[in-house]
C-alpha cells in the first residue's frame, strides 16, 4: 500500500500547505512550559532518545573492540540534538537519505535498536539483511532509505525521491543528511539547483562538524557560512545550533512546514561536533583536546538535561530510569544480535536482482537478458539452457 498523502482542500484550508508532523505532539518552543505538562513529558522523551542514541554508539566501540563488529564503523556520539531534533518535524510517511554515520539517524527513526545491531553484526536479522553493515542501515518500511558509503551519495537519490514525490502530488518530504565534507562535493550543488529549479520537497540538512575525515572546514571551503552559499540557488537556509535538541527541533519544523506549504526545499546548516574521531580507524590526530573539551562543555545531553533541571523538570531518579531504560534497549539488542543467524550460503545470490521482477517474468526475464548480453550474464539470472 502506498505511504504517499495526497493534498487535499481540507490540507489546504487547515495547514494552507503546511503540514505538520505528528499533530497530536505539541511544538514546543525553546525552554518553553505549558500547563498541561506535554511540553514537559516532550523533553524528556527527546532526552530519552538521544541518551538511547548514545548508550548504544558507546557500546559500539565495546563490541568492536572485541571483534563482534567488523568492517567500517562512523560513531555519532555528539551529534544525537541532530538526529533526534531534525525527525521531530517528519511523518512516517516522509523519506529519511542518510550518510555512513548513520546509526543515530535510523534509532531516531525508529528503526529497531535489534534490527540495526544485527546489521552489524552481518546477521541476516539486521535491517538489510547482514549485508550493509554499519554504512547501509536501510529500512523500507520505514522509508529510511539507507545509509550510503560514498560521501555525497545520499543527495541524488534524495533529489530524485523528492522528485518523485511532487510527480505523485504528494505532501511528503524528503530529508537528506549529508555532512560539511559532501557540501564541497558536486553532487550537492547539482542537488540543490534541480531541487530549486523544479521547486522540490527536500530538506537538505547538513550536519557540520567542522571536519571532513580529518580536513578542517577552514581548510576546505573558502567561504565556511554554508547556510549562506545554500542560499545563493534560492531556497530558504539559515544555521542551527546543532547541539541544542531544541533548536534544531523549531528550525526543522519551521523549514519542513515552508516545504509541505509549497515553497520548496530548504537547507538548515547544523552546527555540530563529534566527540569521536571520524571513524574507529582513525587516530584523530589531527584535532587540539583542548577544542574537544570545548565542545563537550555542549554536550547535547548536557544541555537539554541542565534546562530540564533548571525548570524543575529532571531530577537524579528519573534521569537514572532513563539510564535503565537505555541499558535495557542496548542489551536487548546485544542479545538479538548474539542469538541471530548468519545467511545461509544458498541465499548469497539472492536479491542480485529483483525477485519480484523474475517472479513477474519468469524465465522470459532471463531469455530476455540472454539475447541481450549472451552467455556474460551475472549470477542469479535462471535460463533455459542453464
Amino acid at each position: 500500500m502506498s505511504t504517499a498523502r495526497k493534498k487535499s482542500p481540507k490540507d489546504e484550508a487547515t495547514h494552507r500547505g503546511v503540514g505538520s508532523s505528528r499533530p497530536e505532539r505539541p511544538r514546543p518552543r525553546a525552554g518553553a512550559r505549558d500547563d498541561g505538562g506535554d511540553a514537559d513529558k516532550h523533553r524528556h522523551e527527546l532526552l530519552a532518545a538521544m541518551l538511547l542514541i548514545r548508550r548504544f554508539e558507546e557500546r559500539c566501540v565495546e563490541l568492536y573492540s572485541a571483534s563482534a563488529i567488523r568492517g567500517f564503523v562512523h560513531l555519532y556520539i555528539g551529534e544525537e540534538a541532530v538526529a533526534v531534533g531534525v525527525m521531530q518535524a517528519l511523518e512516517p510517511a516522509d523519506a529519511v537519505v542518510s550518510t555512513y554515520r548513520e546509526h543515530g539517524h535510523a534509532l531516531a527513526r525508529g528503526v529497531p535498536a535489534e534490527a540495526v545491531l544485527a546489521e552489524m553484526y552481518g546477521k541476516v536479522s539486521g535491517c538489510s539483511r547482514g549485508r550493509g553493515g554499519s554504512m547501509h542501515l536501510f529500512d523500507a518500511e520505514r522509508r529510511f532509505y539507507g545509509g550510503n558509503a560514498i560521501v555525497g551519495g545520499g543527495l541524488p537519490v534524495a533529489a530524485g525521491l523528492s522528485l518523485a514525490e511532487k510527480m505523485r502530488d504528494t505532501t511528503n518530504v524528503v530529508c537528506c543528511f549529508f555532512g560539511d565534507g559532501a557540501f564541497a562535493e558536486g553532487e550537492f550543488h547539482e542537488t540543490a539547483n534541480l531541487a530549486a529549479l523544479w521547486n522540490l520537497p527536500l530538506l537538505l540538512a547538513c550536519e557540520n562538524n567542522l571536519y571532513a575525515m580529518g580536513t578542517p572546514l577552514t581548510a576546505e571551503h573558502a567561504q565556511i557560512d554554508l547556510a549562506m552559499r545554500a542560499s545563493s540557488y534560492g531556497m530558504p537556509a539559515w544555521a542551527v545550533d546543532g547541539m541544542d535538541v531544541l533548536a534544531v527541533e523549531q528550525a526543522a519544523r519551521r523549514a519542513v512546514d515552508g516545504i509541505r506549504a509549497g515553497h520548496g526545499p530548504h537547507f538548515l546548516e547544523l552546527r555540530t561536533y563529534r566527540f569521536r574521531a571520524h571513524s574507529m580507524y582513525d587516530p584523530d590526530r589531527y584535532r587540539d583536546k583542548a577544542e574537544i573539551e570545548r565542545w563537550r562543555a555542549r554536550d547535547p545531553l548536557t544541555v537539554l538535561g541542565t534546562l530540564m533541571r533548571t525548570q524543575g523538570e529532571l531530577d537524579d531518579e528519573a534521569y537514572a530510569e532513563m539510564e535503565r531504560g537505555a541499558a535495557e534497549a542496548v542489551g536487548r539488542a546485544e542479545a538479538f544480535a548474539e542469538e541471530a543467524l548468519l545467511e545461509p550460503a544458498a541465499d548469497l545470490q539472492r536479491f542480485v536482482h529483483s525477485e519480484s521482477q523474475v517472479a513477474r517474468h519468469g524465465d522470459d526475464n532471463g531469455y530476455q537478458q540472454h539475447a541481450e548480453h549472451g552467455d556474460d550474464l551475472p549470477g542469479g539470472v535462471a535460463r533455459r539452457d542453464s
